[in-house]
């Protein structure tokens, strides 16, 4: 077996010597400007599509003639063969219900960011149209998002008037706006609202009555009352409850992102768009509590917090974000065209253009799957008067329909063995191909004591863009991130020692691959997806075979002199697709260790040492200069090397394994951030009390300085099981980072 990323580098770069051909010892390693002197195509990737089965379904364009500008809703007009679409800065069209004749013609233009329209039912006779829109600059005005209604003209196509503009409802804007208006089969009018705020509901409205904000209104828009230009109807369910703004028909919301009713039973649907790892689908009930922000779907966010006077509901069905990061809700199907889906509530994902459907018998999910995977942007969902569902794209500003998919094949098949990737010419000596670049980092993410060989394979011209990657924001000490060419690949692949300090033991145990697939938009809207693929090494050591998307468990015998008897069994977590996704992350920038902070550094390329971040930029890796030369820039160091600062040391472990997700927007759902770049006193670590128990520690906090003992940050480090830090991809405790951590703490200054 070929050992060593010094050797591994060697051949990559084709610098082959007689004495390591010849199993001598190889020369000292030379320090060189560059550690490669040119850079070689990687054009034999094969690592293309998907390993999953085909999907049931495709999402085929329908009306191919028109074209929208950022359009993000779209519905059916009442007892007309019409729809009309919205887009987001406030120009309002409609069109005839038929491909071969639809023009899109202008109805309105706001003037203001619209998030959502709908005709009244009898607009016909009365001529109304109602809009939801956002003023622009909601800092002058803070009540900036307005249910407005317009009266149409008697024209033919419809035409709106401008002039007849009147402001039925306003409520704080900010962020989290809903928007999102229908009128139910009782005739009244329905309409969401957000939280009002950017992250973790900052003005804590979910739970709160008095406002507006986190929830769904419904409202009287016939019969204007009490000085207001609409009636609350009077069985809304907290119109006699003090204090209480009666137009509220359900709360608990953080971004009630599309809802619909279903035609046939009159059930409320609405699909929630989450902050941290969950996105939910509701069935709306009068006087419901969705739990925002006390929970997030079924699961604790901040159960700290005052809670509203009705139960909280569990949603009928959640996704993880790994994947669906940003939920539309949908409609229940009941077209003619797809008999097998009528009753199923079908709905997408904006971020990752999956969609899936479900069915519910009253009381729960009977069945549940996938449909269909895209790329476009589900930003709606519209239904017509037949009862066909159709798709809204934000990007490409298309409407799609599901259509089943093709019986034949995929074209190519996405390879099921390492040897098949295009990733090694021999996988059996783990010698890789032509044109992919070995890498190290300055902090290893602990892996229970595996050993790591990196490879970076971008395929052939393409060139990385050097932190131009920041959303979301305002992140404060959020490193920018690199963004990569489609279909960029990064290798890892996994050792670990039978017998610890022992090389000659040494076993391949996987080989994991993260592909890149770029999406239509920008990053704002999620412009890339990273996909996660395991290949088990073989008893033989000879190839590998690519994991099933569940994931797999096995167990090795150590062997250990401290152990009884010399050996104790190491379990190792060969982790599942969806568990990639849980810390290469939007908000982690996705590629953990292919940054500035962790690839600013020497690597030793077969004998020749350099840094890297030169390196690259003399291949024309990057697609302008660096802003100043590596020793310039910035990174963390190894923290296993005691000649480092014990402070660097210690930031730089909690940068490397815990700040994917504490950080702001990280998903580690406390109010804390573990990021190298922030100053200690800026990261909410310092005597803040925990937000999910004490672990029988007496008093605790998540850092005491001078007290490790009551410091969570360590004792959560040093357990497995519940609780565990990290809480996922490992089930050995990091004996050193404990160390390294709770002296740390120790000597931190009182």
């Amino acid at each position: 077996m070929l050992r060593g990323m010094s050797l591994m580098g060697l051949l990559c770069a084709g610098l082959w010597s007689a004495a390591a051909v010849g199993g001598n010892e190889p020369p000292k390693p030379v320090r060189k400007p560059f550690g490669l002197e040119r850079r070689v195509p990687w054009t034999t990737s094969k690592v293309h599509g998907s390993p999953e089965p085909p999907h049931p379904y495709r999402l085929e364009r329908v009306f191919p003639n028109l074209k929208f500008d950022e359009p993000l809703e779209l519905s059916a007009i009442p007892g007309a063969n019409r729809w009309v679409v919205a887009e987001r800065r406030g120009k309002i069209y409609t069109f005839v219900n038929d491909p071969a004749k639809a023009v899109k013609q202008l109805l309105i233009d706001v003037g203001k960011t619209v998030y959502g329209v709908v005709l009244h039912p009898r607009w016909a006779e009365n001529g109304y149209l109602y809009v939801s829109c956002v003023l622009d600059d909601t800092k002058e005005t803070p009540d900036g998002s307005l249910l407005v209604r317009y009266r149409l003209k008697q024209s033919d196509p419809p035409e709106a008037d401008p002039k007849s503009e009147t402001i039925l409802l306003r409520w704080p804007s900010g962020g989290h706006n809903g928007g999102c208006l229908r009128f139910g089969p009782d005739g009244y009018l329905y309409l969401a609202t957000g939280d009002g705020s950017g992250i973790a509901d900052g003005l804590q409205t979910g739970q709160d009555l008095r406002d507006l904000l986190g929830a769904i209104l419904r409202i009287d828009v016939d019969r204007p009352e009490a000085g207001r230009p609409y009636r609350v109807p009077p069985d809304n369910p907290f119109l006699h409850l003090r204090d209480a703004r009666p137009e509220i028909w359900a709360y608990g919301l953080r971004q009630p992102w599309k809802f619909s009713f279903d035609t046939a039973t009159g059930d409320l649907w609405a699909g929630e768009v989450g902050q941290d790892l969950w996105e939910m689908i509701y069935r709306i009930e009068r006087g419901g509590n969705y739990g925002w922000s006390v929970q997030e779907g079924s699961h604790p966010f901040r159960p700290e917090r005052p809670r509203g006077p009705t139960p909280i509901q569990p949603p009928v069905i959640e996704h993880h974000h790994t994947e669906a990061r940003s939920i539309t809700g949908g409609y229940v199907y009941h077209g003619r065209r797809l008999p097998e889906l009528r009753g199923a509530y079908i709905y997408g994902d904006y971020d990752t253009g999956r969609v899936w459907m479900l069915r519910w018998d009253g009381r729960r999910v009977t069945e549940s799957r996938e449909l269909a995977r895209s790329r476009i942007r589900i930003v709606a969902w519209g239904q017509d008067h037949d009862g066909e569902v159709y798709a809204l794209d934000f990007i490409g500003s298309g409407i799609y329909r599901l259509v089943p998919s093709p019986a034949e094949p995929p074209a190519t098949a996405f390879p099921r063995k390492l040897s098949e990737t295009g990733l090694f010419t021999s996988t059996k000596d783990l010698r890789p191909a032509p044109g992919l670049i070995p890498y190290s980092v300055n902090a290893e993410l602990w892996s229970d004591g595996a050993i790591k060989e990196r490879y970076l394979a971008i395929p052939g011209d393409g060139r990385i863009e050097y932190e131009t990657v920041t959303y979301p924001q305002p992140a404060p000490g959020a490193p920018p991130g690199w963004r990569f060419p489609d279909d960029t690949v990064l290798v890892k692949t996994f050792f670990l020692e039978l017998e610890p300090g022992n090389p000659q033991s040494r076993r391949r145990l996987e080989t994991r691959l993260l592909h890149l697939e770029r999406m239509p938009g920008t990053e704002e809207i999620g412009d890339q997806v990273w996909n996660g693929y395991t290949y088990v090494w073989n008893d033989e050591q000879t190839d590998a075979e690519l994991l099933d998307a569940k994931g797999l468990d096995r167990t090795f015998v150590i062997r250990d002199p401290k152990a009884p008897g010399g050996r104790r069994e190491q379990v190792w977590h060969f982790p599942s697709r969806a568990e990639c996704s849980m810390c290469h992350t939007v908000t982690a920038k996705y590629a953990l260790g292919v940054n500035t902070l962790q690839m600013n550094r020497d690597h030793d390329y077969g004998g020749v040492i350099a840094n890297q971040l030169a390196t690259l930029e003399h291949l024309g890796l990057f697609t302008q200069p660096l802003p100043a030369r590596p020793e310039q820039l910035p990174r963390l160091v190894d923290y296993r090397d005691p000649r480092q600062d014990l402070d660097a040391r210690a930031r730089s472990y909690l940068h490397a394994n815990c700040s994917h997700c504490h950080r702001k927007w990280g998903g580690g759902n406390a109010d804390f951030q573990l990021l190298a770049t922030l100053p200690l006193d800026q990261t909410g670590i310092i005597n803040a009390r925990p937000g999910h128990g004490s672990f029988d520690l007496t008093d605790p906090r998540i850092l005491v300085p001078g007290q490790p003992e009551r410091s969570l940050i360590v004792y959560r480090m040093a357990r497995r099981g519940l609780g565990q830090m990290p809480h996922i991809a490992s089930n050995v405790i990091d004996q050193d980072a404990v160390e390294l951590i709770t002296e740390w703490v120790r000597q931190l200054p009182r």
